[in-house]
């Protein structure tokens, strides 16, 4: 059971982790659809509903990540996208996607367009535009008391932009794509600046076909390799696809972030495919196990075949398929505005040439046929003059003819030329907008490194000062406990002696008291009552001796019970002071409480067994003081003597327990408010997520007060401690600078802090701020900050008689 708790906890923490998810609920733009090459590839790279694509498709696909875990993400995404031009691709979908409490619901848009460089290069510009907004889903809050935390996230709308490139060949594409460059949340109006999903994101991938014979002939082989590189990690990932001639794909991958990848899919009709993919961790992060992909798509009928596009059939299906082969070509599209094939053009153009050269040769050949039949009908002189007319039309024809060959081969080399001019111009374009990515890039990873070194270098400094503070702190701690655990085993060690000497004397008592007892009974006559008396009486002395034993016992588990919550507490006052201390061994808390209540129990019982006994005792003795008088037997006095005892022991025995229970359940109490309080100290993971809760708490409460309609007095205001009116100093506080503060409140509780910030904000003091000090787990409020002294305390001369700041003090910061 406490396995699977932590499983649990670790998972959690993963998901915020991967999925960027922000103390106000803002959740970064990222769909998960990474294992497949078939389906959404413009969520990939924004130029992937252009390249290498002939078809349309409407899509619906779900992917449930980590299914063994219970509210695990899950993302439904509805998509429309495709070859839509012969230089256009253009893509829109719908998704939601939730994680836990959290949810995102919205939209993005996507347009690719593609500018040929030559005959076997193309470059393609795409861009997807999401816009979506995430926050709480409160049908999935389970809870029985308010928590604040959740009512404190807001939900937001947020824009994204993601802009791409690719550059294609024969077989391969190179492509770049900038994830999230720009976040916008149009509730707060700002820009995201700590994005961790915003990457530079690079591919390689291949396109080719099988040659073989049997069940991979004409096969289609594509593979994608692809790096991420983010601000605190870089992802590298491959997946390859196999599609048959059967209709039937198959594909796998490996991601370094979430592991292995398998899929499969087939076209059911000429128009509806189906696709699976599986997903499993390997590695550390195994335990989060498996993840499921499904799409279901619709393929919309082409009418043109587009160039830069696969030539793979994909509507041979498991049903009623297709016979055709791979290389039938749909019917071009020529309409206006689009380009036309160019080889196509160049073949037309060469089939023209040739049939208008067979026209001529064919009218030169009739020609002549008529020239001889001329000259065997006529005269010789008539047939020199057929003959010179002939000649001469037939130079003509050939003059003409070479006229317009001259002509043709002149408007090609001229169009050559304009195209060859163009893509010059392109291709120089290209490379100065290259440069100067290039440029932009290398000046952020300049500016990137420094601003991580000063980090990196206030970061170590910070710490080495901690940990010189803590080694002095545990040092002095340490000291402490070790006298406090000496004290707490003399003042056991004391009390366990006390109580054995308290034991052995009651005990010796009894026998001396009993044997009195024996020695008078010696001469009193042995009736029945008698008789009975003297058994009950030493039944009744046992049965004390056994009570006597049962409450020490008790008195035992109180002590343990103390020693127990002393150790929590302690542990809980160095924890909030930042030394780690060793958990304590683990204790079945049922078991122990089983024994409790059976001890409980057991004195109870022995308690009411022994009020019967000296009820008995006290009726033997009235039955018998009627019998023999007080005044002609004195033996009466000893037995009456000895109820005394017993009754007096009873009542004794009887405020011990009460005392022993009561004490018992104030340590219960106190022992589970020390439980709450490590419960709420382990709800801060540490001092910076504090921090992070912090200013949001602030700008929740900067945002959503209102100015007061009455005006506030000082009596309105719960200052917390009181100041001293000399300048206190404090040191090593996180993340704020060293200075002159004017501290208008104090307070350690949170509930208070947030009741005086609110006050002040509606009493009209919007620069109202905080710190916390970490040594006395003290929140210290303020408004001024001052570098120098006089500064201060002119401030604190003029600060004039608002409500909030009557109680005005200086504290100066030491970092």
């Amino acid at each position: 059971m406490v396995k699977r708790l932590l499983y649990i906890v670790i998972f959690f923490c993963f998901v915020q982790m991967l999925h960027a998810q922000q103390e106000d609920g803002v959740v970064a733009f990222a769909l998960p659809v990474r294992n497949s090459l078939k389906f959404n590839k413009y969520a990939i790279n924004p130029t992937f509903s252009f390249v290498r694509e002939q078809n349309k498709y409407l899509s619906f696909t779900n992917k449930r990540e980590w299914v063994q875990f219970e509210n695990a993400p899950q993302t439904y995404l509805f998509s429309y996208s495709g070859r839509f031009a012969e230089n256009t691709g253009v893509g829109i979908g719908l998704f939601q996607q939730n994680y836990g409490v959290l949810t995102t619901f919205g939209g993005v848009i996507n347009y690719a367009y593609n500018a040929v460089l030559d005959r076997d290069s193309n470059l393609t510009f795409g861009l997807n535009l999401g816009f979506y907004k995430s926050g709480i889903n409160e049908a999935n809050v389970i809870t029985n008391f308010s928590d604040s935390s959740l009512q404190n996230i807001p939900s937001n709308m947020l824009i994204t932009v993601n802009p791409g490139i690719n550059y294609g060949t024969t077989f391969f594409d190179f492509g770049v794509s900038l994830n999230n460059v720009v976040a916008y949340n149009l509730k707060t109006s700002e820009i995201l600046e700590e994005n961790p999903e915003q990457s530079i994101q690079g591919h390689v991938m291949y396109t080719g076909y099988v040659d073989n014979r049997g069940f991979f002939d004409n096969s289609k082989f594509s593979g994608l390799v692809r790096s991420e590189f983010k601000r605190d990690q870089t992802v590298l990932s491959g997946i390859m696809m196999l599609t048959t001639s059967k209709g039937i794909w198959g594909q796998a991958g490996y991601n370094t972030l979430y592991g292995m990848s398998a899929g499969i899919g087939l076209n059911i009709t000429s128009q509806i495919a189906l696709e699976y993919n599986y997903e499993k961790e390997v590695g550390d992060m195994s335990t989060f196990g498996n993840s499921h992909e499904i799409t279901l798509a619709y393929r919309f009928n082409k009418k043109y075949r587009y160039n830069y596009g696969d030539e793979d059939e994909d509507d041979i299906a498991l049903i009623a398929p297709a016979r055709r082969s791979r290389h039938t070509a749909s019917k071009r599209n020529t309409s206006t505005g689009e380009k036309v094939d160019r080889e196509a053009i160049a073949e037309a153009k060469a089939q023209a040439r040739a049939e208008a050269l067979a026209k001529l040769e064919a009218k030169k050949a009739a020609r002549l046929q008529s020239i001889e039949e001329a000259k065997s009908k006529q005269t010789t002189n008539t047939q020199s003059k057929a003959e010179e007319a002939a000649k001469i039309k037939l130079e003509q024809e050939t003059k003409a003819k070479a006229e317009e060959e001259a002509r043709i081969k002149l408007a090609e080399e001229t169009k050559a030329k304009a195209e060859a001019a163009a893509r010059v111009k392109l291709a120089q374009e290209a490379k100065a907008q290259a440069e100067e990515n290039t440029r932009i890039k290398l000046a952020e990873e300049t500016k990137t490194k420094a601003e991580e070194a000063a980090r990196v270098k206030l970061a170590e400094e910070t710490k080495a000062k901690a940990e010189e503070a803590a080694k002095i702190k545990l040092a002095q701690e340490a000291k402490v406990k070790a006298e406090e655990e000496s004290r707490i085993k003399l003042a056991a060690e004391a009390k366990a002696k006390a109580d054995e000497e308290a034991r052995i004397r009651a005990e010796q008592e009894a026998k001396i008291k009993q044997e009195e007892l024996d020695a008078a009974l010696i001469s009193v006559p042995t009736d029945a009552t008698s008789i009975a008396i003297s058994s009950l009486t030493k039944l009744a002395t046992d049965s004390k001796v056994e009570q006597d034993e049962l409450l020490i016992k008790l008195n035992e588990t109180v002590a343990s019970r103390e020693k127990d919550l002393q150790d929590l507490k302690q542990e809980n006052d160095l924890s909030e002071q930042g030394i780690y201390t060793e958990p304590k061994p683990f204790k079945s808390v049922s078991a122990e409480n089983a024994a409790l209540e059976s001890l409980k129990v057991q004195i109870d019982d022995v308690i009411k067994s022994q009020d019967i006994k000296i009820k008995e005792l006290e009726n033997l003795y009235n039955e018998r003081l009627k019998n023999v008088p007080n005044a002609q037997d004195s033996i009466n006095m000893i037995y009456l003597n000895e109820i005394l005892i017993l009754k007096e022991a009873q009542v004794k025995a009887k405020r011990s327990k009460e005392t022993l229970v009561s004490e018992l359940e104030n340590i219960k109490i106190a022992t589970e408010i020390e439980r709450k309080r490590r419960i709420k100290r382990a709800a801060y993971d540490n001092e910076e997520d504090r921090y992070n809760k912090d200013r949001a708490t602030l700008n929740q409460i900067k945002q959503f007060t209102d100015a007061s309609t009455i005006p506030l007095k000082e009596s309105d205001f719960d200052f917390g401690e009181e100041q001293s009116d000399n300048i206190q100093i404090v040191k090593d506080i996180r993340n704020v600078e060293s200075g002159y503060y004017l501290v208008i409140a104090v307070h350690n509780d949170v509930a208070k802090r947030d009741e005086f910030l609110t006050k002040a904000v509606a009493a009209g003091q919007n620069n109202i701020n905080f710190f916390y000090d970490v040594a006395t787990n003290k929140y210290y409020i303020y408004y001024q900050k001052f570098d120098d002294i006089d500064g201060a305390k002119n401030a604190m001369q003029l600060k004039g008689n608002t409500p909030y700041n009557s109680k005005m003090s200086m504290v100066k910061i030491e970092n």
